[in-house]
This record gives C-alpha cells, structure tokens and sequence, in this order.
C-alpha cells in the first residue's frame, strides 16, 4: 500500500476533520504540518501531477492572496503556481491528502474517503 500523506494546518477545521478521517480510518499515514515544514519543489510538484485540477485551484485566493495582491491570471502553469507556494506556503489548499500518484482537497473533507478506497 502507498504512503498516505496529510498536509496538514491544525488552525483549519477542514484539516482537523481530515485527520479526523484518516485516524478512524485506520490508514498509516504521515502529517506533515507545511506551515512548519514547506513542502519542496518536488513535493508540489508530485501534489499538482496527482491532481486532477488546474494548478491555479491549489492556491487558497483568500484574504492573503488579496493582501499580497496577487491576481490568479499571473499563474497559469505548473511552475508558476509552485513559484508562488515556495515563497507563500500559507496560501497552499488545505488539507491535502497523496497517496502514491493520487490526491484529493480535502473540501470537503469527505471527499478524502475516495482516496482511501
């Protein structure tokens, strides 16, 4: 069985639901708290090649996004969007979930239980 991974931020309450699932679930898996300990170049982009979504969706435009100004039209590729969470993890989604070559947002949390199956 592959690897299940966490990423995991205990301030959000999706999060906190995902590990909620995860340690019912009776899965191994590994948390790794990225506002702690960022993810890698590598690691992003494993996460973006797993999911089935534009790059930009990986990216929380929220209050953040729009303190840094940012505008998602500057990030149209892979490399942009990993660009931009190397330098603000903070605005990666959470919670995410990998497993081998598959992961899932965590919104909602629920959405986990495919990932397991």
């Amino acid at each position: 069985m592959s690897q299940v991974t966490l990423y995991h931020n205990p301030n959000c309450s999706k999060s906190r639901a995902a590990l909620d699932i995860l340690t019912a679930s009776k899965t191994a898996f590994k948390v790794v708290e990225y506002l702690k300990a960022p993810p890698s170049r590598a690691d992003l982009e494993a996460i973006i090649a797993a999911l089935d979504i534009a790059p930009i969706e990986l990216v929380r435009q929220d209050k953040h996004f729009q303190e840094l100004a940012l505008n998602p039209d500057d990030y149209p590729t892979s490399q942009a969007v990993i660009e931009l969470l190397l330098a603000h993890p903070r605005l990666l989604q959470r919670p995410i979930v990998t497993r081998g070559t598959r992961a899932v947002i965590g919104r909602p949390p629920e959405d986990i239980h495919q990932l397991l199956a």
